[in-house]
């Protein structure tokens, strides 16, 4: 069952295309990984998907329905969101932040309960990190406050999560934390992902798990490789994408599991961004 169907998808700002003829599926307990260069329209697109811009052609189909045909709520019902950036402006408790996440299902004026509440404790359990409970929102590090908002997408219960490069400013152990939460909630929870992210690697830790992950590679304002992390990417697309030289590596794991990661060499010709 696909949860996200996008068919033949194009969007322009003032005239100027971002992007056009995008076609995917991501199906009921899946992984995509939305791969590309700075500007090919990776987060525009996510922003359609979200229903926050609306597509000049095409189509989006979230759950089987037009996602013109879903209310605000709705939508946040069925797709839960983590930024890339989030502000942290007010001192909230952690809990307080996460309990937000059942926006969606609270009536205007209404407080949320005992139960919205509960739910955001599991949130946080799921997440990890139940020991920042009673912590004020602003006294945390970047990486903590991503999974902070990682468990307020978890508290709104959708079957959906949408990420936009939610590692770009992690550590090394905290982008780690987060990728073995994201390959959690597929194993345990089903849930389906779509994550917009500048390392291939990412891709490469959800093959090396052994979840159901593929790549869409976008360029040139369209996506022009998808397939397994595997058949996309490859020495010679990434050359081609992003004009670098690479090699691709496999060793061991744990318990001799085989694993799969790419590392750059060096740019292939300094005086070309590789992307038309």
């Amino acid at each position: 069952m696909n949860m996200i169907s996008v068919r033949s998808a194009s969007f322009s700002y003032d005239g100027v295309n971002v992007f056009h003829d995008i076609n995917f599926d991501l199906e009921q307990g899946g992984i995509l990984c939305l791969f590309g260069p700075n500007g090919c329209g990776k987060t525009t697109l996510l922003d359609n998907i979200l229903g926050h811009l609306e597509p000049e052609e095409g189509s989006i189909i979230i759950d089987g329905k037009e996602l013109g045909r879903y209310s605000h709520r709705e939508i946040a019902r069925k797709i839960a969101y983590v930024p890339q950036v989030h502000e942290r402006t007010f001192p909230y408790r952690v809990i307080d932040i996460v309990v937000m996440g059942r926006t969606p299902y609270l009536s205007p004026y209404s407080s949320p309960g005992r139960e919205d509440y509960m739910i955001a404790e599991n949130a946080l359990e799921m997440a990890g990190i139940t020991q920042l409970k009673d912590r004020l929102y602003t006294r945390l590090s970047g990486g903590e406050t991503q999974l902070v908002i990682l468990a307020r997408a978890l508290a709104q219960n959708a079957p959906i999560i949408i990420m936009d490069e939610p590692a770009s400013h992690l550590d090394f152990r905290h982008e780690l934390l987060l990728l073995e939460t994201v390959a959690g909630l597929v194993e345990k929870n089903n849930l389906s992902i779509l994550v917009s992210t500048h390392s291939p690697n990412h891709a490469f830790y959800f093959e090396n798990r052994g979840l159901p992950v593929r790549v869409a590679m976008m360029a040139e304002r369209r996506i022009i490789f998808m397939g397994t992390p595997g058949d996309v990417i490859t020495e010679e697309k990434m050359k081609r994408v992003f004009n670098i030289n690479t090699k691709v590596f496999t060793g061991n794991g744990a318990e001799n599991s085989k694993m799969k990661f790419i590392v750059p060499v060096g740019a292939a010709n300094r005086g070309d961004s590789g992307e038309e």
